[in-house]
């Protein structure tokens, strides 16, 4: 009797485990398919799951990075050029958004916060295009629905819009600067 149970809870383990997840077009979907890329240990695959100014903003912070460290590849003498580069250089060459997206996750400690908080879905409240995810430990995770009808992630918008300014403001001081460097040079 005791392998029959075994067996059955087993089954049904797998089974639970193996059914689909919700659309990706249901705030519940989109979370799941977080959650399920942050249990894996798979940050990039949590980046279709973001809302479009996010996404946009991993993009602008890959290209003006990439922009700013061409230019200084170009133009600054070795000793800055090393400096600039060792800060730059890993979004820089990012070879899309997600990549970016993974790097900050990791490093500014978000998919530790999202380990921690991450729990089956209680209730979604909708309020027209947004959403809110309430997860069984109370934890409340906003959503906006993109123009493809998939709902993204808002929580790391802000940040990854600030530091797409930044990248920019950064681009733009390289530009003077090396702009600088090749007019001493007779450039």
């Amino acid at each position: 009797m005791g392998g029959l149970l075994a067996l059955s809870l087993g089954v049904g383990s797998w089974a639970v485990a193996r059914r689909p997840f919700p659309p990706e077009t249901r705030p519940e979907g989109a979370y799941t398919r977080i959650a399920y890329a942050v249990a894996e240990r798979r940050p990039r695959d949590a980046f279709a799951y973001l809302e479009t100014d996010a996404q946009w903003a991993a993009y602008t912070v890959r290209d003006m990075r990439r922009k700013a460290c061409d230019r200084v590849r170009a133009s600054y003498p070795p000793e800055e050029r090393a400096r600039l580069l060792d800060a730059w250089h890993v979004a820089g060459d990012a070879p899309d958004g997600a990549d970016v997206f993974a790097l900050m996750a990791v490093s500014r400690g978000w998919i530790g916060r999202l380990e921690r908080d991450l729990s089956g879905v209680q209730h979604v409240e909708i309020a027209g295009e947004r959403a809110t995810v309430v997860t069984a430990r109370g934890t409340r995770y906003p959503f906006r629905r993109r123009e493809n009808g998939i709902w993204g992630l808002t929580i790391f918008t802000a940040e990854l819009a600030a530091e797409a300014e930044r990248a920019a403001r950064d681009l733009d001081v390289v530009e003077r600067t090396a702009a600088d460097y090749d007019r001493v040079r007779g450039d």
